[in-house]
């Protein structure tokens, strides 16, 4: 996440931002329940276009 927002926005980012991917949920939450880091980290790519040499 800091590569496509930078750090502050990234960290601003995983514990504001709710997806719908994620069961309405935000990074900080869905990693905080178990969801794994990949599957969150697909959540995000779809959510935010993020560069395919991101993904």
């Amino acid at each position: 996440m800091n590569d496509q927002f930078g750090a502050v926005y990234a960290e601003s980012w995983a514990k504001d931002f709710v997806l719908a991917p994620l069961g309405h949920r935000t990074v900080e939450q869905a990693l905080a329940e178990g969801v794994a880091a990949k599957v969150v980290w697909g959540a995000v790519c779809e959510v935010a276009d993020v560069p395919a040499r991101l993904r």
